[in-house]
């Protein structure tokens, strides 16, 4: 398929998509949309960056600009992730559209979402913990929701939301379309496909656990007392903006006040934060008004920003999926970025599970390098998907000493 026009789709997407600039669809989509437009149940899967909503979305406003009846309903584990993922959808949609749609998500307000659901909105976006409060209140009915996305499955699971989607799809037609995208695909991911999707189809392009290939990654040995020293070189020797992730909420406040103490633009962002504030700090950092943001896990899955160039792991994350997922904010839409890591003693374990998620059966890191000195990996060992940009051979990993 080489381009949206061989479809069928009707005449508002493709006017849409050409506006968006949309002109050869991705992979998955590429895969995806054929199969939803015939009905199919999906199980896809695809590095982050390569253009899943799409491939869920087309589908869904054809599916219901074919019929005066029916609604469809978008899960995301988090509210940055719905905001975009809808306001992809009324993109596509265009701006005359008789179809509406309600943003159902916590930290936004509650009359409004329910004016939304009154108007009759047939796309349903939000999070599974708001969707829940608007059905236990009566102001949401799903009778005639026919279509369902749950979009970043994974990520939904890790977040405990697996009872909260059991309580919503008790509210859906038993006959319905579901499609189900992850960027990685565990055991227990397959178990819920098993249980929510009919006869799927199983779609996957390339690799859940290589991180993309433009993605330079590198690594920084050091110290729990240098490890702000190192993290300082790499803010003054790179340009562009960047992502700094943290463990915790208070790690992530305390780190942009010691940046922007000395001169850094730089904000923070997790799950403390009320939705407007998060709002206002994504779109700061969107319109480039701070070139950094220090950031928990919340913002590693749906976070499309095209011109961030630089992820910074200052921790390390605690699930080794999430680090393809942080690492995946950057190099989007087909662009260049890197990742670097800083890794003290004390995250031997974590980052040998990253490793292994990565390189499963390549042997393994097992020494450190000497103080002050600074090794290369030869091409062909372990660690295959770190690479050097410019002279330097791929396949080899930085490792700075303290």
């Amino acid at each position: 398929m080489e381009n949206f026009n061989s479809l069928g789709l009707p005449q508002p997407i493709i006017q849409s998509l050409e506006r968006m600039k949309f002109t050869a669809p991705t992979p998955i989509q590429a895969q995806a949309i054929p199969l939803a437009l015939e009905g199919k149940d999906i199980l896809g899967s695809a590095q982050t960056g390569t253009g899943k909503t799409g491939a869920f979305a087309i589908p869904l406003i054809a599916k219901l600009l074919a019929s005066p009846r029916g609604s469809a309903m978008v899960l995301t584990p988090t509210r940055e992730l719905a905001v975009q993922v809808l306001d992809a959808i009324t993109q596509m949609l265009g701006k005359n559209s008789p179809i509406r749609t309600a943003l159902l998500i916590g930290g936004e307000s509650m009359p409004r979402q329910i004016q939304q659901l009154r108007a009759r909105a047939r796309i349903i976006v939000g999070t599974p913990g708001r969707i829940n409060d608007h059905l236990s209140r009566g102001t949401l009915m799903l009778h005639d929701t026919t279509f369902l996305v749950l979009d970043e499955t994974d990520r939904m699971l890790d977040m405990g939301f697996g009872v909260q989607i059991e309580k919503i799809v008790k509210f859906l037609p038993k006959v319905r379309q579901t499609l189900m995208f992850s960027a990685t695909l565990p055991a227990d991911i397959v178990r819920l496909s098993q249980k929510y999707l009919n006869d799927p189809v199983r779609i996957s392009v390339g690799s859940t656990t290589t991180p993309l290939a433009k993605i330079t990654q590198e690594v920084i040995h050091t110290t729990d007392a240098d490890k702000y020293n190192q993290l300082l070189k790499q803010l003054d020797t790179r340009t562009g903006s960047i992502i700094i992730f943290v463990k915790t909420k208070w790690g992530a406040d305390k780190l942009a006040r010691k940046l922007s103490q000395i001169k850094h633009s730089a904000e923070a962002i997790h799950g403390d934060l009320r939705q407007s504030k998060r709002d206002r700090v994504i779109q700061g950092f969107r319109d480039r008004e701070h070139r950094i943001l220090v950031a928990t896990d919340i913002a590693s899955r749906g976070l499309d920003i095209p011109h961030i160039e630089h992820v910074i792991n200052y921790d390390l994350p605690q699930c080794p999926e999430d680090y393809i997922h942080r690492i995946g904010r950057t190099a989007r839409a087909g662009a260049e970025g890197s990742a670097i890591c800083l890794i003290t003693p004390q995250d031997g374990d974590k980052w040998r599970a990253i490793q292994r998620l990565i390189n499963p059966g390549a042997p393994q890191e097992s020494r450190r390098p000497s103080e002050g000195g600074r090794s290369q990996q030869k091409p062909g060992g372990g660690n295959r998907n770190f690479s050097y940009k410019g002279n330097r051979r791929r396949g080899s990993e930085s490792r700075r000493a303290a």
